[in-house]
């Protein structure tokens, strides 16, 4: 394989809505430029980028995937990524190691929430987009209003800069072909052919007026700005063919125009045109501005306000792992970006994130699952290795001496989360290096053990995702599980200041057992947990069996009262007791200060706590009345609601207890179209008829026996 220097190289994200064609439309480059014999399908699983199991049998992209073009003398490294709301991280990710995005719309359902989102992650990161109306090959492209009304929808959405660069030639017989407004040429296609061969021939009548007018807008904008070519636009009525092509290079590369382009990845149509424009328009890596960094060695406050890395053959050697994917024939498996220098096979670099060396054996390019080995990589490409003993994704590794960071997007939080039990002894023995390894591959998996209910609970994405790592578990690493919802972690308080005398004897010859000590319990704001005091004066109580009452306390208090939650948010104040000089020991106060807080509780007007989340839910503007409408019945406070294009984002507070399944709801209420996400936000007193439900299925702690 030939080695590419950073300027032959283009690296694009493919992003939008799950089932605009991502997948397909990269099988249907791959074979366009001739590096698949055959083109794959995501529906029989020979897809390039489509290798995972799980999103075999899905149908759906769950992780970014990498495959790679050679085209006319490029490089194009492609990153497939999910469209399903609930792996948008995947895709924020796969924005870091690329200097362009292609966003695909579907043609028939146009912009859709998936695609929005991902085009503000775009606009965040600074990303040149690339637009391509995929599927034009379906008999509804255009939806309902046709394809002008699409690209008006477009250019509403996100602006005038969004202009078309191709016109789509169609008719009631279908798809035929693309006009290009730059060249003002017409170029055919057969369907179902193998997407290159393209037949150039005259501008269909029909369009020619269209076409006309849409060249000179994009003149007119590209133009825009700049002074030169005004001066040759107004001189001459247009610009040159040779000028148009490097000022809409430039433009797009400043995020100043957004090209609007047309394909059918599933009918082979328009793909070596598309793979023509990535070439002449994307930018390269050495284009790019230099990739912000993290370094130990600044010197200077100025340094330390931005310091950057400049992505080129003659700067310090540094790598950026993006990905980690865990292969059952070669194990662990690291995506990296070259940020700079020139990596060689069997190079020894270090570590920087973990403070160790790795050597770089098998330096390789992935074609999906498939490795192909290469030498070297330049500054700016994308390649990958296998086998390395610590490093993990987000790390960053290169010369020794010369290190700085790249720091990763952050990541959201978990969505969802499940109790996880092993079916028997030996998937128990199993799970948690199973879990661990697939952590490795997908950094937003949480496994962790509840310390109030002792349940082993893992996190996801959604309910899909959680389904698909139990799915994964079983087939990789045989550790079969069950899932069932967690135990919702409720908490006990007191609501009144009481005082009560603790009193614990025993005789039973010889030394006996004695320790008495009185309590003030008090309530206190919501999460200020638990506070211990003495007032006790006079040695009423030696002051080394104060700590004693202090355990028995806690220790009850662990246990709980009404119904065995930990009672949390209260101030216990031991004020007065008495002691035996030959009877009295720690093991006798422990039990006073329990009796203590057991006969407090009777009094304090004990209540149910419950966690309260903060939800955010994310969907099209016509679903908001229905999901307002449905939180307001899971006992939820609209706290606002916010606007983003036709997006409506509502937030609220809702008590976990009532989005333990809510995952699957959203979905059908939203068409599949909505998302959500959540966190802990406090807790706060459960209604009394919510709680006498609870309390009636639940086991009161056995009452304190004196001993």
């Amino acid at each position: 394989m030939k080695t590419y220097q950073g300027s032959e190289i283009r690296n694009v994200a493919v992003v939008g809505h799950a089932h605009s064609g991502k997948t397909t439309l990269i099988a249907a480059l791959l074979h366009a430029a001739k590096m698949t014999p055959t083109q794959g399908r995501v529906e029989d699983g020979t897809a390039v980028t489509a290798y995972d199991e799980e999103e075999v049998a899905r149908g759906a992209t769950m992780q970014n995937a990498v495959a790679f073009v050679e085209w006319q003398g490029v490089k194009i490294n492609l990153i497939d990524t999910p469209g399903f709301h609930m792996f948008t991280h995947e895709a924020r990710a796969a924005l870091l190691p690329v200097e362009a995005a292609i966003v695909l719309v579907n043609a028939q359902h146009g912009i859709e929430p998936v695609t929005e989102r991902v085009w503000r992650y775009a606009d965040e990161a600074g990303i040149p987009r690339i637009v391509v109306i995929n599927q034009m090959d379906h008999p509804k492209a255009g939806g309902g209003g046709g394809l002008s009304a699409l690209v008006d929808d477009l250019v509403d959405r996100w602006g005038r800069n969004c202009v078309p660069v191709q016109l789509p030639i169609s008719d009631a017989q279908g798809f035929h072909g693309v006009v290009d407004l730059v060249t003002m040429e017409a170029f055919y296609y057969t369907p179902g052919g193998d997407g290159r061969g393209k037949v150039t021939g005259e501008i269909p009548a029909s369009v020619a007026a269209d076409a006309k007018a849409r060249h000179e807008a994009l003149v007119e904008l590209v133009a825009e700005g700049k002074d030169e070519l005004m001066e040759e636009y107004f001189e001459k009525g247009t610009i040159a063919e040779e000028h148009l092509i490097a000022a809409l290079h430039e433009a797009i590369r400043e995020d100043r125009i957004f090209p609007v382009l047309f394909s059918s990845g599933l009918a082979n149509m328009a793909l070596d045109h598309l793979l023509d424009f990535i070439k002449t328009y994307a930018p390269s890596p050495v284009e790019r501005a230099p990739m912000a960094i993290r370094t130990p060695s600044i010197e200077t406050e100025a340094e330390a306000s931005a310091p950057t890395r400049k992505i080129a053959d003659s700067e310090p050697l540094a790598l950026m792992v993006f990905k980690t994917m865990s292969d059952p024939f070669s194990g662990r498996i690291s995506f990296f970006k070259v940020i700079s220098g020139v990596v060689k096979n069997d190079a020894t670099v270090e570590n920087y994130t973990r403070r160790g060396q790795e050597r770089l054996s098998h330096l390789s390019v992935m074609q999906g699952r498939k490795a192909a080995d290469v030498p070297e990589l330049h500054a700016g490409d994308i390649g990958a290795v296998a086998k390395l003993r610590e490093t993990l994704t987000g790390d960053t590794l290169g010369q020794k001496g010369a290190e700085i960071q790249i720091d990763l997007h952050p990541l959201p939080e978990p969505a969802m989360t499940y109790a996880i039990e092993p079916k028997s002894r030996a998937d128990e023995d199993k799970l948690a290096p199973a879990i661990h390894k697939l952590m490795e591959e997908d950094l937003l998996i949480k496994f962790f053990r509840d310390p109030q209910t002792n349940e082993f609970l893992i996190a996801g994405a959604g309910q899909p995702h959680i389904e698909a790592i139990v799915s994964r578990l079983k087939k990789r690493y045989h550790a079969e599980v069950t899932l069932k919802a967690p135990k919702v972690p409720y908490r006990e308080t007191i609501r009144a200041t009481v005082e009560a005398p603790g009193r614990h004897k025993k005789q039973t010859g010889g030394h006996g057992q004695f320790g008495d000590c009185k309590i003030r319990m008090e309530p206190m704001p919501r999460g200020a947990g638990f506070e211990f005091a003495s007032e006790v004066f006079g040695g009423a109580i030696p002051r080394n069996f104060i700590p004693a009452i202090e355990k028995g306390i806690v220790e009850s208090a662990a246990r709980g009262y009404l119904a065995g939650y930990p009672v949390v948010d209260f101030r216990a104040v031991v004020y007065d007791g008495s002691y035996h000089d030959v009877d009295s020991n720690e093991m006798s106060f422990k039990m006073a200060g329990r009796l203590a807080f057991r006969k407090a509780m009777e009094t304090a007007k004990p209540c149910l706590l419950e966690p309260i989340m903060k939800v955010e839910i994310e969907s099209p503007d016509e679903f908001a009345g229905t999901l307002m409408g449905d939180l307001s019945s899971r006992r939820g406070r609209v706290q606002g609601t916010d606007s983003k294009g036709r997006t409506t984002i509502i937030n609220a507070q809702v008590p976990m207890s009532e989005m333990l399944t809510y995952g699957t709801l959203l979905t059908s209420m939203t068409q599949g179209k909505g998302s959500y996400r959540m966190e802990m936000d406090h807790y706060d007193i459960v209604p009394q008829l919510v709680a006498d439900k609870i309390l009636a299925n639940a086991k009161r702690p056995v009452e304190e026996e004196e001993e």
